[in-house]
């Protein structure tokens, strides 16, 4: 092993025995080079006062190169902003201010310890980077059977985790944290899990209300106490779209200081919460009471990083930056997020409506960019087959009887005509 990874393995056993035993193997050897050409370059960055010849760009008249063809369409912004490589970890400033909103939309991280946020390249790098850190063949990682896809992805097929799924709501549509309790304590035998968290729900846009955060939170709590190391991923992809009575905030501040068992890892970042998608910008941040378990945890991360995409693109981390630091962002996100809970609630009067009873009911929701329909014995995948092929209507069928509907990208005006087709492609095939 590598006396870089050796010595980080020991400043987290000294912290935390309990982090040290979450690693994965890979987790347990990847490192942060302190010697090599990133090293070298940034050595050279503070002494090379007359030429330096370390770093893998172009340079021209003091700044780098570039072509104007570029640059033309980003005059707003300076070429040293833009077009070198931004540091692993992200552009320092960034990761500053995100730490300050971070604590200003939850307040329960005050008095907290917890790192600096690590820029990703978006939320699924966040993910897989969590997944390489603490997943090997076998463990559990425990999420709901209403979720993203793409976990079975992150954590299955790339990293041979044994997925564990528990139904999302108990019969009286509140959050499962019993089957999520039960999940966890299956686990004791094994001495470890991941727990994957994701509010707003993809795909039913469900939030869980206090009473039930802190019934997740207990239940967490519960397999610690119990023995079991638990590894607590907040995905936070839609975090701040919040439209009625529920948690507003991440359990990942409850969850940080709450037990030396227990690693919460926050994963969110600009994409959906600022609307910028394609600038793939996003965040892992850890929480621990100790500071030599995060700085080692954030070096493991800087190795994942460095051995994958080696930095995140310096253009869209400069003007979200740019963004956060305006006077005018806050206003403008309360535009836009007043037109998504406009949306989300002309869905739920039209859905309470009675109009489409006898179709289907729907799942709870109340935040994020969807809701979920369950087709009443009539076969999501079949529906949503013929309201592509007849309506030119796209939904997205999710096992056998849900069809997830994306009113974050509908118009308010035009929702209840698409419910209309919905509804009328349904009638279709159940007179058929």
């Amino acid at each position: 092993m590598n006396p870089l990874a050796a010595q980080l393995n020991q400043n987290i056993q000294t912290g935390n025995e309990h982090v040290y035993q979450m690693l994965s193997l890979l987790g347990k050897e990847i490192y942060f080079p302190k010697e090599g050409i990133l090293s070298q370059s940034a050595e050279a960055g503070k002494l090379a006062k007359k030429y330096n010849a370390t770093i893998g760009i172009a340079t021209e008249g003091n700044g780098p190169m570039h072509l104007e063809v570029i640059q033309e369409k980003l005059s707003a912004y300076n070429p040293k902003d833009l077009y070198p490589y931004a540091p692993p970890a992200g552009k320092p400033e960034l990761r500053s201010v995100w730490r300050d909103k971070m604590l200003k939309e939850n307040p329960s991280l005050a008095g907290k310890s917890y790192g600096q946020p690590v820029v990703t390249n978006a939320l699924t790098h966040g993910l897989s980077i969590v997944a390489d850190l603490f997943t090997d063949e076998g463990d559990a990682v425990i999420y709901p059977d209403k979720n993203w896809e793409n976990y079975e992805l992150t954590f299955g097929i790339r990293r041979h985790g044994r997925l564990v799924n528990f139904p999302l709501f108990t019969e009286d549509q509140r959050f499962n944290s019993e089957g999520l309790r039960d999940a966890l304590l299956a686990q004791k035998e094994y001495g470890k899990a991941i727990v994957v968290l994701n509010f707003p729900n993809n795909p039913t846009g469900y939030t869980p209300g206090v009473e039930e955060g802190k019934a997740i939170v207990a239940a967490i709590q519960e397999a610690a106490e119990a023995g079991i190391n638990v590894v607590v991923v907040t995905d936070d992809a839609y975090f701040g779209l919040f439209f009625e009575d529920s948690l507003h905030e991440s359990l990942f501040g409850q969850l940080a200081g709450l037990h030396p068992r227990i690693l919460p890892v926050k994963i969110d970042g600009a994409t959906k919460e600022e609307f910028v998608w394609g600038f793939r910008v996003g965040f892992i941040t850890f929480a621990s009471e100790h500071q030599d378990v995060l700085s080692a945890l954030e070096q493991k991360t800087l190795g994942i990083i460095r051995a994958t995409i080696s930095s995140g693109p310096h253009p869209s981390q400069t003007f979200v930056l740019d963004a956060l630091k305006s006077t005018d962002f806050e206003q403008q996100k309360k535009e836009k997020f007043q037109i998504m809970k406009g949306r989300a609630n002309k869905v739920k009067a039209l859905l309470d409506s009675g109009k489409y009873g006898d179709v289907w009911s729907y799942y709870p929701f109340n935040s994020g960019y969807f809701m979920c329909l369950k087709l009443n014995g009539l076969s999501a995948e079949r529906l949503r087959t013929h309201l592509l092929e007849q309506y030119g209507v796209g939904t997205i069928a999710l096992g056998e009887y849900d069809l997830r509907i994306a009113f974050s990208c509908i118009e308010e005006e035009y929702l209840e005509d698409l419910y209309d087709i919905v509804y009328r492609g349904a009638q279709d095939l159940l007179n058929t």
